[in-house]
């Protein structure tokens, strides 16, 4: 048995895995290669998520949202792909701050 996911959507920056085939998954790509550390409920969203944790400058660690697990019986894909959308449009307008020339 494959334990790959199937990609479902590809935004700029966020995957939509059909995850185990009860739940669908949203992979923030900025976020990709980040061992996760805990799973756990997102306070944000009210789901379970996996969660990483980075260092900032100051040598602060910052536990984060790597991946959602949105349950198919409580979410069709048009509400996933809407939470997605607003990952995606949040890390636009922040790249469009930082860097306008992109």
């Amino acid at each position: 048995m494959s334990l790959e996911k199937v990609l479902l959507k590809r935004g700029q920056f966020y995957f939509i895995y059909d995850g185990d085939g009860q739940n669908f998954i949203v992979e923030d790509k900025t976020k990709r290669g980040l061992p996760v550390v805990e799973s756990s409920i997102d306070d944000n969203v009210g789901l379970i998520a996996e969660k990483g944790r980075f260092y900032d400058g100051n040598g602060r660690g910052h536990v984060v949202s790597i991946r959602w697990s949105f349950p198919k019986e409580s979410y069709t894909l048009e509400q996933v792909l809407k939470f997605a959308d607003i990952l995606d449009n949040r890390y636009k307008a922040i790249m469009e701050d930082t860097c306008p020339d992109y």
